[in-house]
């Protein structure tokens, strides 16, 4: 049974940092693409950034780029997202989330973590 946990979540001031983990378990970790998400109220989810199975390609969203660090240790089957100069508009739960290499569809969930961002 694949599980994955997100953890790290919590209420910052504006232009302070957070770093989020990802642990899963019943999976070939290093198989799979991973990626984090993130959904604020009343918005659509949107993809934060990704990491390849190896993790050396990385993709970030606009929104986060020079602010957010996608990283991942394979052997230990966690996946990191250090977020730093974080803004009001980061708020949201933020989830992590698992993609079978070469394929386009995010297969496995973590239940999410809340980040909120105070002005």
């Amino acid at each position: 049974q694949v599980q994955m946990v997100e953890s790290g979540g919590g209420l910052v001031q504006t232009g302070g940092s957070l770093r989020l983990s990802c642990a899963a378990s019943g999976l070939t970790f290093s198989t799979y693409a991973m990626g984090w998400f993130r959904q604020a109220p009343g918005k659509e989810r949107e993809l934060v950034a990704t990491i390849s199975g190896g993790g050396f390609v990385k993709d970030y969203a606009d929104s986060v780029k020079g602010r957010f660090t996608i990283s991942r240790n394979n052997a230990k089957s966690t996946m990191l997202l250090q977020m730093n100069s974080l803004k009001p508009e980061d708020t949201a739960v933020y989830y992590c989330a698992a993609r079978s290499i070469g394929t386009t569809k995010y297969d496995y969930w973590g239940q999410g973590t809340q980040v909120a961002v105070s002005s």
